[in-house]
Parts: C-alpha cells; structure tokens; sequence
C-alpha cells in the first residue's frame, strides 16, 4: 500500500508530571528524541507543531503538598517553571510549553467530558472504596500503606509494592492504613462515570493490529496484549478535591482522573499557540499526529486516547506511537523516590555548555525496543574518544590548517585523486541513510550514520596529511582542505537535529547563513574564497576527577537509602504503631522551634552533611544535619524548618552543631524537612 502524504505534521510528547524535575530518563524516553524528528522536519522545511506542557493534577502533587505544608499549586508553580526553563536551556525546542492548570486547559477538558457525558459515552458505576473517616475523604491509592501480600515488606502503596515491584490494588492489603491520618479506612460506597472501553474493542483492534504493524514491536506487543485480554470500562472521575470539577450534576466533590484530563492537555495546549488554526491541526485528514511517549504510556496513547477521540468524534488518531522502553542509571533502576537519577536541572548546573554532550550519548544509548543502561564511564568514553577525537579533532584541524597555509579563505579545488572521490563518494551517500533510519524512528541508528559522516572527514585528513604535503605541494593541500571543509559544512547540516548548539557554533565558524536538508551530501556548500571563522573548540575533554566526583554522588545516595532501609528495618516498623502512645513529660522536654535558613553549605569531608545557619529569633545558631543526599544548599536557603533548640551543642567533622533540624522519613526512605505550613516568626515554638 503506498504510503500517504501529509501536509503538515502535529507532533506530541508526554507531558512530565510537575511533582518533580526532569531526569534523564524522561529525556531519554520522549524528549531527545521528539525534538531530534521535529528539527528534522523543520531542516526539511516541512510544517509542523511540537506540543509539550507540564501535567499537573494527580493524587503524587497532593502528597508533596502535604508534605511540604504547601498547596497542590504551590507545587505544580515551582516545578513547571523547573522543567521549562530546563527543557528551553537544554535545547528542546517546543512551540509552546503549557499546562494543565491554565484556564484554557480546563474549560477544553470540561467540555469534552461534558460532550461525551451529553452523547451517553460514559456509563455510571458505583464501586466500593477505602474512605477514611477521619480525614473525611475516599483514599486514593497513593493514600492507602500497608504489608505487601507477595513480599510482605511495610509500606507498600495501594498501586504498587516498591519493594517487589507488584502492581497491586488497595484492597489486596494486608492491614491498610490511612497515610493521612494513620486511622484504618473503611469501605465506602460512591458512584463513577466510566469509559466503557469495550465499546471500542473491535475498531481499535483493526484499527491497531491490521492497519499498524509498522508501529514499533513493544508498541504494538503490548497494544496486542491488552486487546487480547478483552478491555474493561475505566474509570474517567475520581474522588478528589485537586483537579478538574466534574462537570456534570452528581459530579459534587468528585474530578476528571489524571488520565482522561493530562492527553486533553495536547489539545488545549494546541488552542493556546493556534486559536484560530488549532482544529487544522487536529482534524484535518491532512495532518499527521505523532505521539513521543515512554512505554508506561502506550495503552493510553495507542488505547485509551484514541478511545476518547473517536467517542467524541471529527479528531484525527496517531498515525505513530515511537514509544521508548526505560533506560537505567549504572545498572539500576531510575528512581525518584529513592532520588537515584541524574536530574536535567543538575546536570545544566554541573555541565554547562555540554548539552549537546548529554543529547549525543543518550540517543546513542536509546532504548528504543528495549531498556538501556546509562552510565557515566560510557558517557565520559564517548565524549572524548567520539565527540572530541572524531567529530571535534576533524573540524578543528581542518579550519586551522585553512588558515595557516590560505589565511582563512576557502581554497580552490584542483584536480581529485582517487582518495579524494573515494571521500566525496562516501559523504554522498551520508543523506540518504540518515533520513531512512530518522523516517522510522530509528534515532540511535541516524546518529550513528551521520557520526559516519565525521569518521570518514577524520579518515579523510589523516590518510592525505595536508600539512605534511604543505612542504611539497600547496594546490594538493588546496583541494584537500577544500574537500574537508565541505565535508566540515555537511556535518553542520547532519547534526542540527542531534546535537543543535554544536552545529550552530560550527556553523559559526564555517560562517554559513542557511542550513538546508537537502543541501546534505552535497561538495558545493561552500564557495571558493569563502571566508573561515578561527576555529573554536566544538567539543572538550571530560577527566577522570569529574567523572569520580558523578560516581561518587551516586555511592553516596546508594549508601544513604541502603542506611535508611536498614534503619525503618530495624524499626519494624507496623500501620498499627502509628500514634503510639508516649508519656507528656518526656515530650515536654523538647524545646520545639521554628527557625529560617540564611545559609547553607556541605561540610569539607563529610558527603552526608550540610551546614545550616538559622535565624531562631534569638541570635542565630548554626546545627549539622546529615540530609547532603536529599538537597541541594542553594535549594533549601530561606527555608523555615522547625529544629530542636534544646540538645546539647556537640562537634560533627570538626563544626559544632547547635540543635538537631526535624525531617520526615517517608516509607522508601527519603528525608523530607518538617517547614510550618505558614510564615511565622523565626523562634517561634512548636506547641
């Protein structure tokens, strides 16, 4: 069947969830590789729209939230700011960046249930659910702790036991408890609106397994799997009081689920940037979607969305779902609880100028069809044996030899040898292999290819030696250089996508004012007498020390949630111990206070400790605390936490410390500072 042609493409990716930053995994997964298609599209001068935002309702804001004694918006404000202005420094380059929690989102959302809702799309259910009777309020999984029915290990979620890695629902629990008031919840009755996913088995199972074997062998896999099982009505509402009011009567106290709401946020983020142009996008038959999603996200990409667009009507379904599997940090899963990750935010702090590092070794290690592993030993050889020997030597000694023997012009090109044409052949064919693998999704592969590019200009210089010939022979050396600086303006244009500050900085140097897809494998990019910028470094050395300093971060978080497991462990700790009893005057001995923090620094010596000076409104004091692995300094001056004035002063790693900071250790070990939920006066006491 011939393929069909588009006049525009829509191109989407996951919207993160702003309860935390970005770490290379997400970018891994959707990002780099969503902006690596879309630059290409763009460098072919073909129309499209990349659409990303921050995803921001969900049960995980809420538990921060109370965690950090802020509002649910108070955390979705700090943290989509974070991820956007890292996706922006880090050269991800949307057309617009928005949110779920705009104004434009939720009246979209609203009236796209309430057109389901009016065209008899849902049906009503009503279920039984855990509802604490204190708290007054049904449970959301997050909401519900207890043992693990496989493993028996504390702790474990009512959706998943951590430590095993089940899936797992709250009624599976061995004695649950309420994480929001420690009190053991009760089944309540309450009523749902479902999207009776049934409805829709026999067209998606066309639509999917017929129509889309092209789709990528773990997305159609697992598409496959689910269609085979027979789908069940989901449910599109929830009992919460953070998100999307349910538009409806009977819809009081109850919002639109995570997951029907966050894939409609594609939609209204589209309105935002197109208002008047925005159904072009979405209905025309002449726009390709494309989704960049991570394989947690494929049933409802490739299901579950596809479902709601089709039950509305006049929407367009993903022509493709590229969805990538899970990369791993140092052979063990990315996890944010247990903060084993290498946040995006962090490494633009640690590595600046070397984004295109960070882009080039992640698509080169892209999961694509299965989990990949990062680690920084592989991402310090590439660095300096790819970027730097190959790619950085080859233009670096191609420019400055253009200037030594011809003063910065591009040389004439004279007569080629048959080492010449053999180089030129090569290059030629650079075009049509990279776009074969990018036109599949096949990224890693694409890069490799156009890496290519460079070790043949890298050969090309090293087999002729212009600066040995320079002796001899001043026209050979003319064509030569004239042969490696195009090859030099090829690599431009092949690495936009990829790597786009170093191909701008070497477009830069080569001063080239236009860059054009087709123009690739072409000999004629540069003129002769063209005018060469001196070369810059494009790439530099990443030693050893710098790569220990990453290594050892990660020991030490490893040793601090080994420490922490122990330590909950040894506590054994139970649901029925929370609010044990304990006698008034032993707590009346603590002397409880609320202190800010005017500064913050690591002990020299001592990964695990920080060194806070503290306003407590009578002086000032400094105390240690151990929570290195947890914050960043600058993250937490200004901060008010509530400290025990009391304790005797006593000296750790040579400071001494005044008082002991409160944190919270949550189930997976993670320590959170105790702050009041309001600004009060430095010294303040804890009652």
């Amino acid at each position: 069947m011939e393929e069909k042609k588009y006049k525009r493409t829509l191109v989407t990716s996951a919207l993160p969830y702003a309860n935390g930053p970005v770490h290379i995994g997400h970018l891994a997964g959707v990002y780099v590789p969503a902006d690596i298609y879309v630059r290409y599209l763009r460098l072919k001068g073909e129309d499209v729209l990349f659409i990303g935002g921050s995803d921001e309702h969900g049960v995980p804001i809420t538990i921060r939230a109370r965690k950090e004694g802020i509002t649910p918006q108070d955390v979705v404000d700090r943290y989509h700011t974070l991820i956007k202005d890292s996706f922006k420094e880090f050269g991800i380059s949307f057309d617009v960046y928005s949110r779920t929690s705009s104004k434009t989102h939720h009246e979209t959302a609203s009236e796209f249930f309430k057109k389901l809702y009016d065209n008899n799309q849902f049906v009503e259910q009503e279920s039984e659910q855990y509802y604490d009777e204190e708290a007054k309020t049904f449970l959301a999984d997050r909401y519900i702790v207890g043992e693990c029915p496989r493993c028996h290990a504390e702790g474990a979620y009512g959706d998943q036991c951590e430590k095993c890695g089940t899936a797992l629902s709250p009624t599976e629990l061995i004695n649950p408890v309420s994480k929001l008031s420690g009190s053991k919840p009760v089944m309540r009755k309450t009523k749902h609106w479902y999207l009776p996913l049934d409805r829709h088995q026999g067209w998606l199972k066309q639509w999917i397994l017929e129509e889309h074997k092209e789709w990528r062998p773990n997305v159609y896999g697992q598409c496959k799997s689910w269609l085979d099982m027979d789908l069940q009505p989901r449910a599109v509402t929830r009992d919460l009081d953070w998100g999307i009011p349910v538009p409806v009567e009977g819809g009081e106290g109850k919002v639109l689920y995570v997951w029907f709401d966050a894939p409609i946020g594609y939609i209204s983020n589209t309105k935002e940037i197109c208002p008047d142009t925005w159904e072009t996008w979405w209905k025309d038959p002449e726009t390709r979607m494309l989704h960049f999603i991570g394989k947690d996200n494929i049933v409802f990409h490739c299901i579950v969305f596809p479902a709601m667009l089709k039950a509305y009507g006049g929407f367009n379904l993903p022509e493709n779902v590229p969805a990538n599997e899970f990369l791993n940090l140092e052979g063990d899963k990315i996890s944010t609880s247990r903060n084993w990750a290498i946040w995006m935010h962090e490494y633009l702090k640690d590595f600046p100028g070397k984004q295109d590092v960070l882009r080039y070794v992640l698509t080169a290690n892209a999961p694509e069809t299965k989990d990949n592993d990062f680690t920084w030993k592989d991402f310090q050889a590439r660095n300096n044996n790819e970027l730097v020997a190959i790619f950085g030597n080859f233009v670096n000694r191609a420019i400055v030899l253009t200037h030594k023997y011809f003063g910065g012009k591009l040389p004439k090109r004279g007569n080629l040898q048959e080492i010449d044409t053999t180089a030129i052949n090569e290059f030629a064919e650079v075009k049509k292999q990279v776009e074969s693998y990018l036109d599949v999704f096949r990224f890693r592969d694409a890069q490799k290819e156009a890496m290519n590019l460079a070790r043949i200009g890298n050969k090309y210089l090293a087999d002729t030696e212009p600066w040995k010939v320079a002796k001899t022979d001043l026209d050979r050396v003319a064509t030569i250089l004239n042969v490696s600086l195009q090859i030099a303006a090829n690599l431009a244009i092949a690495f936009e996508p990829f790597l786009p500050f170093s191909a701008a900085k070497l477009r830069g140097m080569l001063n080239m004012t236009e860059c054009k897809w087709g123009e690739l494998g072409s000999i004629d990019l540069l003129a002769e007498g063209h005018e060469i910028k001196p070369a810059e470094l494009l790439f530099e050395k990443i030693e050893d020390s710098v790569i220990d300093g990453q290594l050892q971060r990660l020991a030490d978080i490893k040793k601090a949630n080994e420490e922490a497991a122990k330590a909950a462990e040894a506590a054994n700790w139970k649901p029925e111990a929370v609010g044990a009893p304990v006698d008034f005057e032993t707590f009346e001995k603590l002397d409880i206070r609320v202190g800010k923090i005017l500064d913050c620094q690591k002990v020299p010596k001592a990964d695990k400790l920080l060194q806070f000076k503290i306003d407590d409104g009578m002086g000032g004091r400094t105390i240690v605390s151990g929570i290195a692995a947890y914050y960043k300094p600058e993250d937490l001056i200004g901060k008010e936490v509530c400290f025990i004035a009391n304790f005797p002063a006593r000296k750790l790693k040579g400071v001494e410390s005044q008082g002991m900071i409160l944190s919270a250790m949550d189930k997976d070990g993670k320590l959170v500072v105790v702050s009041p939920s309001a600004i009060v006066a430095p010294g303040s006491k804890v009652c």
